[in-house]
């Protein structure tokens, strides 16, 4: 029977093993998979396969710098347990990989995976190979490649954070000292766009609706006018008893601060006060002073997730943005790209009770 590409995809998707050794194992067992499975088990070829269930969040992120200093490759592998992730061929093998990322011709993590790695065939064989030979799942989880006239790079934590940051203009010393310090800033403060310019109009809407949500469903954070007016509501028979003459006790009260009612305040009326907000919400929205609340809370989140508006770091004064810092090392200095990998960011980590586990085993 002839040996088809679809085959010897399917083999690998059950075993794990390399495309010569599925290839091989399908010629010997006539196009059999089940068959082909077996045979590679019979030769070890698929250990790779019993692990491939199991949650690889740990790991590393390793940077690559070409030659010229202007083009750096950033990739993340993960690994089942840190252990590994300290593990000197494991951390040569990740090395060896972002080095090969220099060349790849996209971000594409499948390209990638089928790209050329020396003898031991692509990068999805030798990781299948290292997978067998180390005992844990692995997997290569994305890469990524950043070019300009000057390029700085981070890695934080010995491979737990890396980061890649490219700007536009010359590159003197004090420009790649200072897009050193901003990569930096990109792995502590893990900005989600450089500038407010790349937010989209459909992400702000969002962002102001959530902010608005947010507001009404926490009216005590509401402006004075606004919360007094909800309070005269909620006494109005929507609140209990209590919670109506804990009120009435605070508000004779002239020295008591506002700020701590809701500590006094049942959850349930804390419940029914925010359903009193919501339900007012167009009211409330035409409030020029809930307006000027919602566009304060958009703009600190705007500062929290742009680069260039959050404060510097490193700010002498506590107050300069990354905007005019970078404006004071040079005026042509620009920011053309940033990127930034953590290891396991996004993967969702089993918990593990031990306890439990060697319970259970000595139950057995």
């Amino acid at each position: 029977m002839a040996v088809t590409a679809k085959m010897v995809k399917e083999l690998r998707e059950i075993t794990g093993s390399g495309m010569m050794d599925c290839k091989k194992a399908l010629v010997e067992t006539d196009g059999d998979i089940q068959a082909a499975v077996d045979y590679l088990k019979e030769k070890g070829l698929a250990k790779a396969a019993k692990k491939a269930g199991r949650i690889a969040a740990e790991g590393l992120v390793k940077i690559a710098v070409s030659e010229d200093g202007k083009t750096a490759a950033i990739v993340e592998v993960n690994s089942e347990t840190d252990f590994v992730s300290k593990n000197e061929e494991f951390i040569t093998f990740v090395d060896d990989l972002a080095k090969l990322a220099l060349t790849a011709e996209s971000d594409d993590i499948e390209a990638f995976k089928a790209m050329s790695f020396g003898e031991e065939g692509s990068v999805q064989d030798a990781l299948t190979a290292k997978i067998a030979k180390i005992g844990e799942n692995m997997s290569v989880r994305r890469i990524a490649k950043a070019s300009g006239d000057v390029v700085s790079t981070y890695i934080h934590g010995g491979g737990l954070i890396g980061s890649i940051v490219v700007g536009s203009g010359e590159a003197s010393d004090e420009v790649k000292a200072a897009l050193t310090n901003i990569a930096m800033q990109v792995a502590a403060m893990s900005p989600q766009y450089v500038s407010r310019n790349e937010i989209s109009q459909e992400e702000l809407d969002k962002i102001r609706t959530n902010t608005i949500g947010s507001a009404l469903n926490d009216p005590f954070t509401l402006p004075k006018p606004i919360l007094n007016a909800l309070l005269d509501k909620a006494v109005d028979g929507v609140w209990g008893e209590e919670d109506t003459n804990i009120l009435a006790e605070k508000r004779a009260d002239k020295g008591f601060n506002f700020n701590y009612l809701p500590n006094f305040i049942s959850e349930e009326g804390k419940a029914k006060l925010a359903e009193l907000a919501v339900a007012d919400k167009e009211n409330i929205m035409g409030n020029k002073i809930f307006t000027g609340l919602v566009e304060g809370r958009i703009s600190k989140q705007l500062k929290d997730i742009c680069l260039l508006d959050q404060v510097y770091v490193r700010a002498e004064d506590g107050k300069q943005t990354v905007a005019k810092y970078l404006e004071s090392v040079s005026k042509d200095l620009s920011l053309a790209q940033v990127v930034r990998f953590a290891v396991g960011e996004g993967i969702e980590k089993k918990e593990e009770d031990f306890a439990a586990e060697v319970a259970a085993q000595l139950n057995k």
